[in-house]
């Protein structure tokens, strides 16, 4: 069905062709002449991130699509290269063969890890270990299993801790280790100790050497030996005395992707991983009974906790939790399945809110529950959106699980927004304050825009057997990893 037929359009070609028929490159122009889908939109979207990162900012780590210029962050030291490996199955996937060619031959001459660096242990593990690993599992190409490890090695001494609990910053030329400045007591934070499982038992799995998983489950010991406040975890554990710093828990930033982690360890692993299972519904108890709660206005939302206070402030990050719950739903206690896809379906619900109480309908980077205010953000500096992906990653999760249309609606919208909003012509930029009419740019292309969100987006409109729950996990980057079912270590055999 092209615009101009006379049948009714469907709310996706509708609102495509009528909104943003002057305003979005993508539109009905080329439309005309294609079968319509939508994952074609999101393909279009990142053949246009591609493609100027390619133009403007090759081989270093971001672009700045407003100044066409590239972009550095202090996460990855200087090691370069950041875009192209987070997006490296995101092309794969999309079946870009000749970029996705194009970015194996960089990774093959170009992506050097003997640098003096320090850099974020946390976030060049689930980018660059995880963009890696999933385009060795995807492509069977030798050399990003090698790369990857490769880099696995480097972040070892990480570890050289008194509880093994790792640092959070590494220079990986000296091996030396340190934790940020500012976080409570010089503790390692939750969210990034608790975000390297998955990587490290596929390094394990795939190098032969156990000392990866063995790292990794090291840090489960230390934890489980722990007394939880109200069963909760906090954000903050100092890795010489083994102790908590802060009594802080956030299911948003610093907290998030342990809880994940817990989840996909279990998943990933054929589900024979019974301990992951059970620290991962324990804690979700414990969440739902201190911190879910329900605003006048019948809005779902987690709040922070904060020595026993709460704070009624949900995060962007909070979002992914959606998806979250609905992932986990089969496998709850006590015939609780449906009651986690509803919380699964709420929480999405606030996060839709959360966009479409915004000029833009482009969500903050957090929003409240008080002071007469819902699902709104009440302070200038929480009012940013950097093109993150946690509000469609729970979209997708509760398509597939639920098949409900109105993620697949609300997935559209984000698009549009997107397209009207951060679409520039030197690719994409994040925004300075949703709730205003005029854009204002932060001339920032993150690298998991190509790897989260518009991966995502490709994802809840494609056939649910494009990587399928059973057979995948996505780390939190989005990178797929294999479930390691029980006869997977033999099909390696046979592939070498």
């Amino acid at each position: 069905m092209s615009c101009t037929e006379s049948e009714p359009a469907s709310f996706m070609q509708e609102s495509l062709c009528q909104k943003l028929k002057t305003t979005v490159s993508i539109c009905c122009g080329f439309l005309l002449n294609q079968h319509y889908n939508p994952a074609f939109v999101s393909l279009q979207m990142m053949k246009h991130a591609w493609d100027n990162y390619k133009r403007y900012a090759w081989g270093l780590n971001e672009l700045k699509p407003i100044s066409k210029q590239g972009h550095s962050s202090n996460l990855f030291g200087n090691i370069q290269g950041a875009t192209i490996v987070d997006a490296l199955d995101t092309l794969y996937i999309m079946e870009m063969k000749e970029e996705f060619k194009e970015a194996k031959e960089w990774v093959e001459k170009n992506l050097d890890f003997n640098v003096n660096a320090e850099i974020s242990v946390f976030e060049v593990n689930i980018r660059f270990v995880g963009g890696l690993l999933s385009a060795y599992y995807l492509s069977g190409e030798e050399v990003f299993r090698k790369k990857a490890v490769e880099l696995g090695e480097k972040l070892l001494p990480a570890f050289n801790t008194p509880t093994g609990i790792p640092w959070a910053l590494l220079n990986i030329k000296s091996g030396i280790g340190r934790n940020w400045p500012w976080a409570s007591g010089g503790s390692s934070i939750l969210a990034e100790f608790g975000t390297l499982h998955l990587e490290f038992v596929h390094l394990s799995h795939l190098s032969g050497n156990p000392v990866f998983a063995e790292k990794v489950m090291n840090i489960r010991k230390v934890l489980n030996r722990l007394d939880k406040p109200e069963g909760l975890y906090p954000n903050y554990l100092n890795p010489s005395s083994g102790q908590w710093g802060q009594h802080h828990v956030s299911i948003g930033g610093l907290g998030d992707s342990f809880y994940e982690y817990l989840l996909k360890a279990w998943l990933m692993s054929d589900k024979t991983d019974e301990e992951g299972k059970k620290m991962y519904y324990d804690a979700v108890q414990a969440i739902e009974t201190h911190l879910i709660r329900k605003s006048s206005g019948g809005l779902t939302y987690i709040a922070e906790w904060k020595g026993g206070l709460l704070e009624h402030k949900m995060g962007h990050l909070t979002c992914f939790a959606g998806g979250m719950f609905a992932l986990g739903a089969d496998g709850a206690p006590n015939d609780k399945t449906g009651h986690h896809i509803e919380l699964g379906a709420e929480i999405a619900r606030t996060c839709h809110e959360s966009y479409d109480r915004t000029s833009m309908k482009l969500g903050p980077e957090a929003f409240r529950f008080d002071g007469g205010v819902e699902a709104i953000a009440t302070r200038q500096n929480e009012k940013y959106y950097i093109l993150r992906p946690e509000v469609i990653e729970t979209y997708m999760y509760m398509w597939r699980l639920t098949h409900d249309p109105k993620y697949r609606q609300w997935g559209w919208e984000a698009v549009e927004a997107l397209e009207k909003h951060c679409r520039v012509d030197g690719g994409y930029s994040g925004i300075r304050d949703v709730y205003n009419n005029h854009e204002s740019h932060d001339d920032v292309q993150q690298s998991f825009f190509l790897s989260e969100t518009l991966k995502y987006l490709y994802l809840l409109f494609s056939e649910d057997d494009l990587l399928p729950f059973e057979h995948w996990v996505f780390n939190t980057e989005a990178h797929p990893l294999p479930v390691l079912h029980k006869d997977n270590g033999n099909k390696e055999e046979n592939q070498k």
